[in-house]
């Protein structure tokens, strides 16, 4: 097959980190007689620097126009100051608005041979597999925002809003998701508290309703945090919203030994999507070369799977990367001495 794949490496470790997950893609293309055309462009601050805008249109045009988009990381020190008016962290939610891409999937797996690698005891770590789908599009980090000048001294609100669209088509997704797994879906939400959440918890048991082969929790978001880490291996699929989601894919990072392991892909209604490892741009190693390049490669078998439909060659890439873990051939976040390039090349020789 023939398709348009669109690279932002981004800043710090992104670029390092995507020109492996390319140089895969590029191998799984050669074996299976498929054409993959690349086109690279800039997002976050690497984007501010050059264009003065961390998302340019004509980038949005590409992504829309693309097959898939291939995401690096964005923001650093330089970009850092909380008060700037355009920062490396407004292209990421640009682009997720503009292409309507409103569900974030997160898989978390932990490989046996990376047991060790975990600060947490194994056997909270036994029979690890689960998704986080986190809403992308609403919450607090799209709402209303303002501060004002009050008697009592300067005050600053944010907002917490959804509509129930918003709230069903992302838990439609999950439900979907968990048909396929072990057809378990946790809602987490705040809804002791929240209003956003209690209607969050009234659409979750509407959509419910139109599964039953699939059986729905609710947690709060306290519990679920808690329960991650002292035992993760009762979820399946957890669905969430923004905020909640964000923090609580971070934690779950533990579960798989480095952030850098962890892959996602962020969808819509469509075939388009965006995959981009989990982890941050890592400034205090960019250039290093020994950032971890498992979580982009991950995160393009993602990209094979669910935007071009190839599932034999996502499951091969997959298979690929347990390899060359079980082989031990790792960069140091995971106990290893492996280059980012050599992990790359050793999952190309893997495939």
């Amino acid at each position: 097959m023939k398709a348009n794949i669109v690279c932002l490496p981004g800043d710090g470790i992104g670029p390092e980190v995507i020109a492996e997950a390319r140089r895969v893609l590029e191998e799984v293309a050669r074996r299976g007689a498929h054409q993959f055309v690349f086109a690279e462009h800039m997002i976050g601050g690497v984007a501010i620097d050059k264009l003065g805008t961390p998302l340019s249109d004509a980038t949005v045009q590409a992504c829309k126009d693309a097959d898939a988009v291939l995401l690096g990381a964005v923001g650093g020190p330089k970009w850092d100051d909380p008060n700037a008016k355009i920062r490396p962290e407004q292209g990421l939610l640009r682009l997720r608005k503009d292409l309507e891409l409103f569900a974030n999937v997160r898989p978390v797996r932990l490989h046996p041979a990376l047991v060790d690698a975990s600060p947490l005891k194994p056997e909270r770590l036994a029979d690890v597999d689960l998704v986080v789908v986190r809403e992308l599009t609403g919450g607090l980090y799209f709402g209303e925002r303002r501060r004002e000048k009050t008697e009592r001294g300067e005050r600053a609100i944010d907002t917490l809003a959804y509509y129930d669209y918003e709230v069903r088509r992302v838990v439609e997704l999950a439900f979907r998701l968990a048909a396929t797994r072990k057809r378990k879906v946790t809602s987490v939400d705040k809804a002791n508290v929240l209003d956003s959440s209690r209607l969050w918890r009234q659409v979750a048991a509407e959509v419910a309703k139109d599964h039953p082969d699939v059986t729905l929790t609710h947690h709060l978001v306290d519990s679920c945090a808690m329960r991650l880490i002292t035992n993760a291996a009762e979820f399946d699929v957890i669905v969430t919203e923004n905020m909640f989601g964000d923090i609580l894919t971070d934690e779950a990072s533990v579960l798989a030994g480095s952030l850098g392991m962890l892959p996602s892909a962020s969808l819509g209604s469509s075939k388009l999507g965006v995959y981009e490892p989990i982890h941050g741009s890592a400034p205090d190693i960019a250039g290093k070369g020994v950032a971890n390049p498992i979580g982009a490669i991950s995160s393009a078998a993602m990209l094979l799977r669910h935007s071009l439909r190839l599932s034999a060659e996502a499951d091969a890439l997959e298979r690929a990367v347990d390899s060359v873990i079980e082989r031990g051939l790792v960069t140091g976040d995971l106990g290893g001495k492996a280059t980012t390039v050599e992990v790359g090349r050793a999952v190309c020789e893997s495939l």
